[in-house]
């Protein structure tokens, strides 16, 4: 009588300040995009699962919206997502920025972690020498955590050493999710952070946190996204002239989705949502 193989799973939260590289680092790990990505801040605003899955082993990778300093209703509830999703985790894996090397704002958050179960990853080591990699890894030291590792989102390099150990952190345990799912990310929520990715990419940089994105209507393969912006002067800019933003963004997140989709955006003002609590809240936040 064959023996039932013995499954170590748990999960992981990639928890730190905005823009350090925590999608971009999820995305690699799990070798597809479940996370949009871009270089403002505020980029993520959900928990964000992503599944790694390997022989014996499965992992649940949990992306968070990046902490800062909140200015918005929306922006401490960013800041109570991420801080939510280090509770009840195997390991959270702390991100700095390996390039800008390890601030104030690094030194803060670190101290609500646990030293434990924590393990600082030095990200963005693409182009960096040895010494320089070796001095911001001595930086990243004044964090205490039970381990360090310097990776880089972009290329992989560090990562086979870290899933290494955060397997060997993992409990004996069930598998979250079956083997051929990557994430729990909702269609028309996964089809309208596409869109907003877009417009990020897009937009000019005071524009960009104004805008939410939400589906209204599915009827496969038409999806009917709404774009919120606060503004009235921001509709204009979202829309471009003679339609030509909307166009572009239309164009790119059909790339990213099965051929057919028909992608119908419209743009309306909710005025000042970020600072509205219950508007937060209602667009999902």
């Amino acid at each position: 009588m064959s023996e039932t193989p013995i499954l170590r799973s748990g999960f992981v939260t990639l928890f730190g300040r905005p823009n350090v590289g925590k999608s971009t680092l999820l995305n690699k790990i799990v070798g597809q995009k479940v996370s949009i990505t871009s270089q403002k801040a505020q980029t993520t605003r959900h928990q964000i699962r992503g599944v790694l899955n390997r022989d014996g082993m499965q992992i649940v990778f949990v992306d968070t919206p990046g902490v800062g300093k909140p200015r918005t209703a929306l922006g401490k509830r960013l800041n109570d997502t991420a801080k939510e999703a280090r509770g009840d985790v195997d390991v959270v894996c702390f991100v700095v920025d390996g390039r800008s090397g390890v601030g104030k704002g690094d030194l803060f958050l670190a101290e609500q972690l646990h030293p434990a179960n924590t393990v600082v990853l030095v990200n963005k080591i693409d182009g960096m020498s040895a010494e320089q990699v070796g001095q911001q890894l001595i930086a990243a030291s004044a964090i205490e955590a039970s381990a360090y590792f310097p990776v880089s989102a972009q290329t992989g390099d560090g990562l086979e050493s870290l899933m290494d150990h955060l397997a060997a952190q993992m409990p004996e345990g069930p598998a979250w999710f079956p083997d051929d799912q990557v994430t729990d990310t909702p269609e028309p929520q996964w089809v309208a952070e596409l869109v907003r990715e877009q417009l990020l990419r897009t937009m000019r940089d005071e524009v960009p946190h104004s805008i939410a994105t939400r589906v209204t209507e599915w009827e496969w393969p038409r999806i009917r996204v709404e774009i919120l912006v606060e503004r009235e002067s921001q509709k204009g800019i979202v829309i471009g002239k003679g339609g030509s933003v909307l166009k572009e963004v239309g164009t790119k997140a059909r790339q990213q989705l099965p051929k057919g989709v028909f992608l119908d955006l419209f743009v309306t003002v909710d005025a000042n949502w970020q600072q509205d609590p219950a508007s937060v809240e209602r667009l999902g936040y």
